[in-house]
């Protein structure tokens, strides 16, 4: 049995026997709740619990305790619970024991409040000067100094958003990660393709999630603000852009165009594009998102692999499972840096 008086992480829990019903304490984030209704007309709780390491759900039925008590929490609250180990269709999904709150005042100063925060892998101070040098590199005077007005007014925001509520680099610095990550392929890919202006799509790589650091909001667990429900990252990016631009004089037709890579980049309006990518430097941004999005996830899933994992769960935004043992067995970088 494992000892219940040492709080486990999500990762240690998915290393417990499957099959042996340990009982653990783990001190965890509520991430998602929902009620949902049953087959029989009667509704459950289900409740999604996740530290730095990973996340599981939990289904509460209004039969159990447990559905009045999450009933009178909410999203970013934390709990302390105690749980046997249990899986349903190859998730794991524990039975409740025991669970109570906890305050973040309860936890100020202790390993557990940092363990709670998830936040990118890279060292974010490292992470914003390799941004400031982007902008830096950009050739065009003009390109610069809108990125330079544009990152004065939202730097603070910027460095410690999330890239999203749930589907990729969805943690503390995982926009700056995410833009970096995607500045970098831009420098690299630019060499394969001399129709696209280089300080043009620099530029956009740098400034096509700026809306974000408007559209989320929260501490420990990211949603959506009031403007981000009604207005969107994109069209709250192009407002910024445009102010930006406009405030340093930016020619018309790189406003224009600029612009454009930030409306166009989610690229497709099913994915909340605003219009189609139709510059050669907004189609090439937008491949360059779709690519860092989808390995962002891919990275995640390694990441936060339980060492008895062959497959994660089916992932929305790669619309399928992932393999998580690498070629031959060997543990793969990004498990093994974890």
């Amino acid at each position: 049995m494992a000892d219940i008086s040492t709080p486990f992480t999500v990762r240690d829990i998915k290393a417990l026997d499957r099959t042996g019903g340990d009982t653990f304490t783990s001190v965890l984030l509520i991430r998602k709740l929902a009620e949902r209704p049953t087959k029989t007309g009667n509704t459950f709780l289900a409740v999604e619990l996740g530290d730095k390491t990973g996340s599981f759900t939990c289904n509460c039925f209004s039969d159990n305790p447990a559905y009045e008590f999450f009933k009178a929490l909410k999203e970013g609250d934390i709990v302390r619970i105690e749980a046997k180990v249990d899986y349903y269709q190859s998730r794991l999904s524990p039975k409740l024991l025991r669970a109570e709150p906890l305050s973040q005042e309860q936890l100020a100063g202790s390993p557990l409040m940092a363990n709670l925060v998830e936040t990118a892998p890279e060292d974010a101070d490292s992470l914003w000067l390799e941004f400031q040098g982007f902008i830096a590199g950009i050739g065009n005077a003009e390109l610069r100094a809108t990125m330079q007005a544009l990152f004065e007014d939202i730097g603070d925001q910027f460095r410690i958003a999330p890239a999203a509520v749930s589907m990729h680099h969805a943690y503390r610095h995982g926009l700056l990660e995410h833009t970096v990550h995607m500045a970098r392929a831009c420098k690299a890919l630019l060499l394969l393709y001399p129709e696209v202006h280089a300080d043009l799509a620099m530029a956009g790589v740098l400034a096509h999630d700026t809306g974000k650091v408007i559209e989320y909001q929260g501490d420990l667990v990211p949603g959506k603000s009031r403007r981000g429900i009604l207005q969107g990252h994109v069209v709250l990016g192009y407002q910024l852009v445009r102010k930006a631009g406009m405030k340093v004089k930016l020619s018309s037709e790189l406003l224009e165009r600029l612009e454009h890579i930030v409306l166009s980049h989610q690229g497709e309006l099913e994915w909340g594009a605003a219009v189609i990518a139709a510059t050669p430097e907004a189609v090439f941004v937008a491949k360059i998102d779709d690519l860092d999005a989808k390995m962002g996830m891919v990275q995640r899933l390694l990441r936060q692999a339980g060492e008895n994992d062959e497959f994660s769960d089916r992932h929305l935004g790669l619309n399928s499972q992932l393999l998580l043992r690498p070629p031959g067995g060997n543990p793969s970088p990004a498990a093994a840096s974890s």
